[in-house]
């Protein structure tokens, strides 16, 4: 039921205009974030942002988000090629559908016209750029929905420097693994081509598992699963990820020399513990890229 309204929301509506949202389109969906944009819409959270997403745990980066009102941001139940390899990058969205030749026939007419080349689901790797994540929909299709092989796989990498999520396959394990830094997140491995599928829609909102996926959204991807953070709550989300860990450090680390007790460390904190906290940060500087304005900011306010 999910993928037919999905069908219905974005499908039709993409044969009609484009296969592509255009700028104005992106904007409108994506209009929280008041940053620096790619020229076709889509938010360029900074590198230095996503450098430090990269340390961000999952329980940390969903937790934020829940409490933002978020609470369909997390998909898990993947197969990956590497599972101890995180990566983070900007969502670039693409939807499949399955094989209709009328209709195909008319998007590859639309698509040549706006000077596109090679089979459709080469349009969207031609689209990505450094720190770029390719992410797909292909109604989970596994035989004859292996979406990238290793040729299209180094294609991918050279452009992006991150890895990919599909909702659907991929084929070519050995050849992808051997693409050092490179990672996949699929539902499933097959030998089989890509076969009966076409290319609908690029920059679209997507559903990938649970989770409604808007293109520039950030991917947080980690051995446990995948969180897509929202590009305006990028920011925020490191922010407070990397408070939370300097808290964790100084509780553990005064846990265990005995100076408070698990009660203490584990209810709301006294003004002499808050105290002690702040002292032990000067005295630890760069356990976390946090710096001490960052700090002042987010601790202005919050009740700890």
């Amino acid at each position: 039921m999910r993928k037919i309204l999905l069908l219905i929301f974005i499908g039709l509506n993409a044969a009609l205009r484009a296969q592509q949202l255009d700028r104005d389109q992106v904007i409108f969906l994506t209009q929280e974030w008041k940053g620096e944009r790619y020229a076709d819409g889509r938010p360029r959270v900074p590198d230095a942002i996503l450098k430090r997403m990269k340390d961000v745990a999952i329980e940390e980066a969903w937790g934020i988000l829940k409490n933002k009102g978020f609470n369909n941001q997390y998909d898990g139940n993947w197969q990956r090629l590497r599972d101890d390899e995180p990566f983070v990058g900007r969502a670039l969205t693409a939807q499949y559908m399955p094989l209709r030749p009328d209709l195909q026939a008319r998007l590859v007419e639309k698509g040549k016209k706006e000077g596109r080349v090679g089979p459709m689901n080469s349009w969207p790797i031609d689209m990505l750029q450094n720190g770029d994540v390719y992410v797909a929909d292909c109604f989970e299709k596994i035989k004859d929905g292996t979406l990238i092989g290793d040729n299209l796989g180094n294609s991918i990498y050279s452009k992006t420097g991150t890895g990919v999520i599909f909702d659907a396959a991929a084929r070519d394990i050995d050849g992808l693994s051997a693409i050092t830094g490179f990672n996949v997140y699929v539902r499933g491995w097959h030998p089989s081509f890509l076969q009966e599928t076409m290319l609908m829609g690029i920059n679209h909102p997507l559903i990938i598992g649970e989770v409604t996926v808007l293109p520039g959204d950030v991917v947080l991807a980690r051995k446990e699963g995948v969180v897509f953070v929202p590009a305006h709550l990028a920011e925020e989300v490191v922010i407070n990820a990397e408070f939370i860990q300097l808290r964790d450090k100084f509780a553990i680390s005064k846990l265990k020399e005995g100076v408070y007790t698990p009660g203490q460390i584990d209810t709301s904190w006294s003004e002499e513990i808050k105290k002690d906290f702040l002292k032990w940060v000067k005295e630890h500087p760069g356990l976390v890229p946090l710096t001490a304005d960052e700090l002042d900011n987010f601790l202005k306010g919050r009740t700890w």
